[in-house]
C-alpha cells in the first residue's frame, strides 16, 4: 500500500529504549515535517491494539509527555500489572508555531488534521498491528486538553473515548500562556473553536468523556464553568477534581486516570463485539 506521506523517518530498533520511538513524516497539512514520540508496549501485541493520542501543552513537542511525565512507565507499569489493556500511545507535536498551535488550523496550515489524519496514519504505516478496526482514543493538557475535548467531539466517528487534564475550556483562555495574538487563530465559524460547543453539536453521537483539574489550578474556574453547563444541557460526562495545581507533577500522577478510562471503555467494547 502506497504511503500517506512523500517521506517517512522510523527511529531505529537498535538505538530505541524504553519501549520509545519515533517518527517523522513531512504533510501538507503542515507544509513540512512533524514529529511523532511512539510508545509500544513490552509485551506481545495484538491486531487491532488501541491507540491513544496524548497531546501537550503550550511550549512542548513530541518528546515532553514522555521526558517530563514518564507516560510510557506508566502505561508499562499498568499494562504489566494488566490494570490496563495493552495500547499505543503517540504523542505528536502540535506542529510547533509560536508558543502554541492549539490544534486549530490557521496561518495557512491544518494543526487540526495533522492530528486527526495524519498521526494515525503514520502509526498505521509503521505499526502493523494498528489497523482500520483499531478504537483511537485522545487526551492531553492545558492546551492539549482543548484539542482533546474539541477534536474528539468534533469527530466522533474517529475516537472512542475523550480526556483532558488541567484543561483550556475556550480560545480566549489561549491568552495566558502565549505571546501570539489570538487573531491568528481567527476562524470562519465561531462555533467550531469552542469546546462546549462542538460538544452540544454532537451530543447525541459523543463518544465517552472525562475531564478534571486541580483545585489550585488557575484553570479550575473554566472547567468547573464547564462541568456546569455540560450538567444542564444533560450532557454525561465525568468530572474530578484533585489537589494540585497547573504542573507536570499533577498531568505525571493524573494520566493514568485518562489511560484506565480509556481500557475500561476498550474492554467493554470487546466484551459486546
Amino acid at each position: 500500500m502506497a504511503s500517506k506521506f512523500r517521506t517517512t523517518e522510523l527511529s531505529n530498533p537498535e538505538f530505541e529504549s524504553d519501549n520509545l520511538r519515533f517518527i517523522t513524516v513531512k504533510t501538507p497539512n503542515l507544509k513540512g515535517r512533524g514529529d511523532i514520540c511512539l510508545y509500544v508496549p513490552s509485551v506481545n501485541i495484538s491486531e487491532d491494539i488501541p491507540l491513544v493520542i496524548l497531546l501537550h501543552g503550550v511550549y512542548g513537542s513530541a518528546w515532553i509527555w514522555s521526558q517530563k511525565a514518564g507516560v510510557h512507565r506508566t502505561a508499562e507499569k499498568l499494562i504489566l500489572e494488566e490494570s490496563i489493556s495493552p495500547m499505543l500511545i503517540a504523542m505528536p507535536s502540535d506542529g510547533l508555531l509560536g508558543d502554541g498551535t492549539a490544534y486549530l488550523p490557521h496561518h495557512s496550515l491544518n494543526f487540526e488534521k495533522w492530528i486527526v489524519e495524519d498521526v494515525i496514519a503514520a502509526v498505521q504505516e509503521n505499526i502493523p498491528e494498528m489497523t482500520q478496526k483499531s478504537s483511537v482514543y485522545i487526551a492531553g493538557l492545558s492546551m492539549g486538553g482543548y484539542g482533546a475535548l474539541r477534536l474528539g467531539a468534533k469527530y466522533p466517528s474517529i475516537f472512542s473515548g475523550i480526556s483532558g487534564h488541567s484543561s483550556i475550556t475556550a480560545l480566549a483562555q489561549m491568552r495566558l500562556f502565549v505571546e501570539e495574538p489570538l487573531e491568528s487563530f481567527e476562524q470562519d465559524n465561531e462555533d467550531d473553536v469552542s469546546v462546549l460547543s462542538t460538544i452540544i453539536k454532537n451530543r447525541d453521537t459523543l463518544p465517552p468523556l472525562r475531564f478534571d483539574c486541580g483545585v489550585g489550578d488557575e484553570l479550575i474556574d473554566y472547567n468547573r464553568t464547564l462541568h456546569q453547563r455540560l450538567k444542564q444541557a444533560h450532557i454525561k460526562h465525568d468530572y474530578q477534581e484533585f489537589s494540585g495545581k497547573h504542573e507536570w507533577v499533577y498531568w505525571e500522577h493524573h494520566v493514568k486516570d485518562s489511560l484506565k478510562f480509556f481500557s475500561v471503555i476498550e474492554q467493554k467494547k470487546e466484551i459486546s463485539s
